[in-house]
């Protein structure tokens, strides 16, 4: 959510920060709704100021005998307005809050300006594209040549964009797991196992109620949702909660399956791994001061290129423009991986700085450190700003991984730094 202060101060500078995501965007029911409330929230402070002033004339009128009709008829009139007005300015805030929620975030100024996702643009490319003597298979043959994927049984128990693991793949899918834990692990962050559904509140304060939920399966019966990804319920976790400046960077990672309808068409090149309703993946969450926040968003893709290039796969790293990043985030970076199967790069990670947003959404705030020149007096808390990094999403790593890795016989080779995961097993053969 956006700094409805900074909005009112300067909403043209505001506007146009917007803008560079999409042209459309106006601030006009925002600007509107704040008016409004401020308006009613005027005329019930002077209504109150009067009703504090009567007391003493009523009582010096009564103590001179005089007449106190009107001035009790007024204050009844005043009650009566009061009520009205708060009635009306609790539907204002709603309105003003609405509408807030209904903004993303400001694009941070190195972010191309651009509504096309195909101005995205690449920053770094690590190896080279492999090279094949023989036709390269898609990896949905791969997989169930070698009897690692059984997505018809998947879609018996659950329809149909819901992988079931089998074997060898089951097995390929927990090392790709214990290799993103232990990397995490590695680089310093601390090991969560939360839960997989949480309230609308923490849903919204992610940023993905209301704007989104289409995309996300609902529990209606008990008002939870399942998450889309880890990111959701990270942010959850610290909600409403001021957090000591000597606890902060605050690094977090969670494993969890990961739920999301994926409404819409799909297009055949999605079939498979690419897209579905169940996927893994390893998520990265920080929360750090807000100066901190960009030199660890460096940081966090540094990490995520190393654990991909590790695996051994080619693949590049894109800076999005403005129209591809996701609500709430000001900044964007993918890790697109090369799908020799498909010649074609999909993503297996963005990591994002979302400043403010969801922290304000969230109500996360942290104490800076007292200033001396202050007396040693506690300062006033401020919001942390949240990262987030997918590190990593296992379902396109393990179609990258089976079409980079084929051989002409059909086999796979293992990644050497997921052999200490499967029992030191090298090549995974075709079923004879």
């Amino acid at each position: 959510m956006l700094d409805i202060k900074a909005i009112r101060e300067n909403p043209e500078a505001v506007e146009a920060q917007l803008r560079r995501r999409d042209p459309e965007i106006s601030l006009a029911s925002v600007l509107a709704a704040d008016t409004l409330r401020r308006e009613l929230l005027g005329e019930e402070e002077q209504l109150r100021a009067r009703q504090n002033s009567v007391g003493p004339e009523m009582a010096r009128k009564k103590k001179a005998g005089e007449d106190t009709v009107e001035l009790t008829a007024e204050m009844s009139a005043i009650k009566a307005r009061i009520q009205e007005l708060a009635d009306l300015r609790r539907a204002a805030d709603e309105a003003l809050d609405a509408a807030l929620l209904d903004l993303p975030n400001l694009p941070h100024e190195s972010v191309p300006a651009s509504p096309d996702k195909h101005d995205n643009q690449v920053i770094r490319t690590f190896g080279a594209k492999p090279e094949f003597d023989f036709e390269p298979r898609h990896h949905v043959a791969l997989a169930e040549s070698l009897g690692l994927l059984d997505f018809e049984r998947g879609a018996k128990a659950a329809g149909s964009g819901w992988p079931c693991y089998r074997g060898m793949g089951a097995r390929l899918e927990w090392a790709l797991i214990n290799f993103c834990i232990a990397r995490g692990i590695a680089d310093g962050f601390e090991h969560i196992m939360p839960p997989l559904a949480v309230n609308a509140a923490v849903m919204t304060s992610a940023g993905v109620l209301p704007k989104f939920a289409d995309q996300v399966y609902h529990a209606q019966r008990d008002e939870l949702y399942l998450i889309p990804t880890a990111e959701i319920v990270l942010t959850g976790l610290f909600g409403d909660e001021i957090i000591d400046a000597a606890d902060l960077p605050m690094k977090l990672m969670a494993y969890t399956p990961c739920f999301r309808r994926e409404a819409g068409a799909h297009g055949a090149g999605e079939r498979g791994l690419i897209r579905v309703h169940q996927f893994n993946k390893t998520e990265r969450y920080i929360l750090c001061q807000p100066e901190d926040s960009y030199d660890q968003l460096e940081a966090l893709t540094g990490q995520v290129e190393a654990m991909v290039n590790e695996l051994g796969l080619h693949f590049v790293t894109t800076l999005l423009v403005t129209g591809d990043i996701a609500q709430q985030a000001a900044k964007t970076y993918d890790v697109e991986v090369w799908l020799p199967g498909q010649q074609a790069y999909l993503e297996v990670s963005s990591a994002s700085n979302c400043e403010a947003y969801q922290a304000r959404r969230g109500r996360m705030r942290y104490r800076p450190e007292a200033d001396p020149s202050a007396g040693g007096k506690p300062s006033k808390p401020e919001f942390v700003h949240t990262l987030n990094g997918s590190a990593l999403a296992t379902s396109r790593l393990m179609a990258a991984i089976l079409e980079t890795n084929q051989q002409a016989d059909g086999s796979v080779v293992v990644p050497p730094a997921l052999r200490p995961y499967m029992d030191g097993i090298e090549v995974i053969a075709p079923r004879e």
